[in-house]
């Protein structure tokens, strides 16, 4: 961060720390933009723009020219951002006037004066938005939401529709953009997880669309004033093969939970990630759950089908390729073209029993229950390209080197009398020491450290939520961070699912980790069920204090109940210890997420 002006010098009156705030963590380039920006804002007799900000500064002159496009993304793992970035660059090299902003720093009072406006956005539990959007769809849901009449709109959403609120970020932002009197300039866009030739089709859609919004005089994208991502060594097309040097199960005998703490190699990766990042892997489905099939569908796995730009046995093409654990809509209703029966139960069952259909049934069990008479081309076609599951780094390189360490709770349920593992954690689980996990990091900077080392954290993090507080901790503690450390960790019992207590009561002995609330919720069931929620209303007064001083909250884990419960806990005590109304509270933790105090990491 840079040094605050010596209070020596004379200058208004300035909120340093705001302003601090403001600026932690760009980086050079990004410092000199916006110090011209500021001097463009001063007016004349002000020192003079750098370059860069002098070529942005001659293309927002033209705003006579040509209408200006805002394309605002939310983005969960870097897919909309990617799609939005793609879009950008397409309608600028053909003469648009773009610009280009994370929802986390669209600046809201715009909305109004927005003319041409494109969302591009993810969902994510349980219909929920991507945390960088949070704000944006809070704002448009609320009553200060501005009317839109002269806004021209479009949305794209990216979804997995194996979920039941397919795209519900997307659906309800265009639903309210039009309540508030803006018009489509294209119908809502919805694309599954293979979203590539979706959002291609949708961005060639918007470039015909705005074929009139030429400027001829100049076209420059914006982008937002936040640090730069890396550019990637490695991706899902080119994984880097990481090596397993330990795979430990960290439950105690006894536990019906199986978490494994596992550490790979990233020697020679060039991979360089920071705590509160993720890794991505493209699983195996397990063999036994493929040879099920081929047996039900009475395939030969030597087959060789082609699809696409590949020609693969089908034994591979199953083990490799295709979704087997995770069923969605539109494989149901391509599993129904071949088994009437299927698609008799679907024209007449309720919305739920769909849900229910969707949560606990694999392709396997979706056969057994209705069989279909399917060719082995006919199967491929029918599945879904094999998704790749992310994972919270639990390391800090600072203190590991070229290792990242996971922790990975391995999935495991009955469905009838048949066994069934997931994919990725199964295979995770099963792997030993010397074998190789093809991995691509995947950059949060939602989820950071305070720039100022100085700054107190709260962490709550139940569960394998846990795991990138194990980072944080060592990162600080490796870097000599002058800020205080507290987390709140919570499972069903301390006996078995104490995850890493070995390396927290280390921790609060070292003065690395300040403070521990532990919360287990199947110790003491007869005086009901204590969750992180519950301990943080026990101290809300001090965790209130905490954040009144400055310090940054992070919430890592389930998002369809825990972090709703420990958001809900945030509200109540700022209300009780801060003397806030319902409304009060909700701007207090707008005003947190704003400042990137408040961030959540959920799934």
């Amino acid at each position: 961060m840079p040094a605050a002006p010596s209070p020596s010098l004379p200058a208004p009156p300035l909120d340093i720390e705001r302003a601090a705030s403001l600026v932690a963590g760009l980086d050079r380039d990004a410092l000199l933009w916006l110090s011209g920006y500021a001097a463009g804002l001063a007016g004349p007799g002000a020192a003079p723009a750098p370059p860069q900000a002098v070529e942005a500064a001659s293309a927002g002159s033209q705003a006579a020219q040509a209408p200006r496009i805002s394309i605002v993304f939310g983005s969960q793992t870097g897919n909309a951002r990617g799609v939005a970035q793609a879009l950008a660059d397409r309608l600028s090299s053909a003469g648009r006037r773009v610009r280009l902003l994370n929802a986390l720093d669209y600046p809201l009072r715009e909305l109004a004066t927005e003319t041409h406006l494109l969302v591009v956005t993810s969902t994510q539990g349980d219909g929920d938005p991507p945390e960088d959007a949070a704000g944006f769809v809070e704002h448009l849901a609320g009553r200060r939401a501005p009317a839109l009449k002269g806004l021209r709109f479009a949305v794209l959403g990216l979804g997995d529709s194996s979920y039941p609120k397919f795209c519900e970020t997307a659906r309800q932002l265009d639903a309210r953009l039009a309540e508030l009197g803006g018009e489509r300039w294209l119908p809502l866009a919805e694309a599954d997880l293979d979203f590539q030739d979706a959002a291609s089709a949708w961005s060639g859609a918007v470039e015909s669309a705005s074929s009139a919004l030429v400027d001829a005089v100049a076209t420059a994208t914006v982008t937002p004033l936040r640090p730069a991502v890396q550019a990637a060594v490695h991706d899902a097309s080119q994984p880097f093969p990481a090596e397993v040097l330990e795979n430990q199960r960290i439950t105690g005998r006894g536990s019906d939970r199986d978490v494994r703490h596992i550490e790979l190699s990233l020697s020679g990766s060039g991979i360089a990630y920071q705590p509160g990042d993720s890794v991505a892997l493209r699983p195996l489905n397990p063999a036994p759950l493929v040879e099920e099939l081929l047996t039900l569908a009475a395939l030969d796995g030597d087959t060789v089908v082609e699809a696409g730009d590949a020609a693969l046995p089908l034994r591979r093409w199953l083990g490799e390729r295709l979704e087997l654990n995770r069923l969605s809509r539109p494989v149901l209703e391509a599993a129904a073209s071949h088994a009437p029966a299927l698609a008799t139960w679907l024209g007449e069952a309720s919305r739920d029993a769909v849900v229910d259909l969707l949560a606990d049934h694999t392709v396997v069990d979706l056969l057994h229950r209705w069989p279909a008479p399917l060719d082995a081309a006919a199967l491929v076609a029918m599945l879904r390209p094999l998704a790749h599951r992310s994972y919270s780094i639990a390391s800090a390189a600072a203190l590991v080197g070229e290792e990242v360490h996971l922790t990975v709770a391995r999935e495991h349920w009955r469905h009838g009398d048949r066994d069934r593992v997931g994919a990725a954690s199964g295979w995770l689980a099963g792997l030993e020491p010397g074998a190789q996990v093809p991995l691509w990091l995947e950059p949060n900077p939602r989820f950071r450290l305070p720039a100022d080392p100085g700054r107190d954290i709260i962490m709550v993090g139940p569960g394998t939520g846990v795991a990138p507080f194990r980072g944080f901790v060592q990162a600080r503690e490796a870097t000599g961070a002058g800020g205080r450390n507290w987390l709140f960790f919570g499972n069903r019992h301390a006996r078995t699912d104490f995850l890493y207590q070995l390396e927290w009561q280390a921790a609060l002995r070292s003065g690395a980790l300040h403070r521990l609330d532990l919360a287990f919720s199947r110790d003491r069931p007869g005086d009901g069920r204590t969750y992180v929620q519950h301990r943080l209303a026990e101290r809300g007064a001090e965790v209130f204090a905490w954040l009144q001083d400055g310090a940054h909250f992070y919430v890592c884990g389930d998002a369809t109940r825990m972090a709703r419960d420990v958001e809900q806990a945030l509200l109540a005590l700022a209300a009780r210890h801060g003397g806030l109304d319902a409304e009060g509270a909700r701007e207090w933790l707008a005003e947190l997420r704003q400042q990137g105090r408040y961030a959540r990491d959920v799934y």
